[in-house]
């Protein structure tokens, strides 16, 4: 009575990056539904592991390293499922044992290619800027498509566990921050990849003043990594009733903390993707990437300045001001207060 034969096995390959494997878990919703006997194996990176935690749809996950590449290739899987075109994870899902692929492979030619028809939207799009920038597709509805799922509100999976719930409320605790308060979070940062997508010390800088003018009984703190420690140090310095959650804090930690907040302000990275998935609302900043692409599950506002380039993905830009800098403090506040 305590058994479960497993029916369907499934392999997903999702390594890169952080932010892209927590939404990516929208497809386990669909996969569990289509193949309820299921036993789910996910292969990331070892800095994605922490998103796992108590997500009880992956049956195993594994991380990116000379053990696990023996490991898929000394098992059989019904299905294998990689979404990244990138050359490492095609040939992952390559020389993986399955009797169906979904995603992309690595041809003995040397080169990337989708396994079905379906993958060939995605494709398209990381092979040509024209056709990613002229996209109305949302993440989710791109990569349900790929695996045949049904295209209902699929949710990121991202849980916490009691005692990181305690943690938070300890914090609150700590800083006097009332449940009853609107709390509003300023992620400052944005990753490393697109520099592009930061917004500028002088934006947030001027929307603190704005949120504590208009709206002086909300909590206002500062979230970011350790590349955010200078900006959100002269931050806190400035601003002394901005409460800075630390810049050291490990990912379950910053999960933790950041499910205090009730509205985050967030440029296009990983804090978004966390943000949704804890369901919160969310103000969105967008410049060299694709708001089209971010599914904010009705719960937030998207920012973005009138500029043709928008979109562009570009390292290197020559146009000042820039598409981030032109993002102005009232654009943020007048999104902020249509969630308030």
């Amino acid at each position: 009575k305590y058994y479960d034969k497993i029916e369907f096995k499934i392999l997903i390959i999702k390594l890169d990056a952080a932010g892209d494997v927590l939404r990516t878990t929208c497809i386990l919703h669909g996969l569990k539904e289509k193949y309820p006997q299921s036993h789910i194996t996910w292969l990331t990176r070892k800095e994605s592991l922490p998103l796992f935690k108590n997500n009880d749809m992956v049956d195993t996950v594994i991380d990116y390293s000379a053990d696990s590449f023996l490991q898929i290739q000394s098992e059989d899987y019904d299905l294998i499922i990689n979404t990244d075109a990138a050359p490492k994870s095609a040939r992952l899902a390559e020389v993986a044992h399955g009797i169906k692929k979904i995603g992309f492979g690595y041809h003995k030619r040397g080169f990337v290619y989708p396994f079905n028809q379906e993958a060939q939207r995605w494709f398209e799009m990381g092979l040509f800027d024209d056709i990613k920038k002229a996209n109305t597709f949302t993440y989710q509805q791109i990569i349900l498509d790929m695996m045949g799922l049904a295209h209902s509100r699929h949710e990121i999976v991202l849980k916490l566990s009691d005692d990181e719930k305690k943690f938070a409320r300890e914090f609150n605790d700590k800083k006097g921050i009332k449940k009853e308060g609107l709390t509003i979070g300023l992620n400052t940062g944005a990753g490393g990849r697109w520099k592009f997508k930061k917004w500028t010390v002088e934006g947030f800088s001027n929307l603190i003043e704005m949120i504590n003018k208009n709206l002086p009984n909300a909590k206002i703190l500062l979230y970011g990594g350790p590349e955010e420690k200078e900006r959100n140090s002269y931050l806190g310095g400035k601003y002394p009733y901005v409460i800075d959650t630390g810049c050291e804090n490990v990912l379950r930690e910053f999960i933790s903390l950041m499910d205090i907040c009730d509205i985050l302000v967030t440029g296009d990275t990983m804090a978004l993707h966390i943000a949704v998935a804890l369901k919160k609302k969310v103000v969105a900043l967008f410049g060299p990437t694709s708001p089209a692409e971010i599914d904010l599950y009705g719960c937030g506002k998207k920012v973005c300045a009138d500029i043709e380039c928008l979109c562009c993905y570009r390292q290197t830009c020559d146009i000042s001001p820039n598409c981030m800098e032109q993002i102005t403090p009232e654009m943020v506040f007048n999104a902020i207060k249509g969630l308030v």
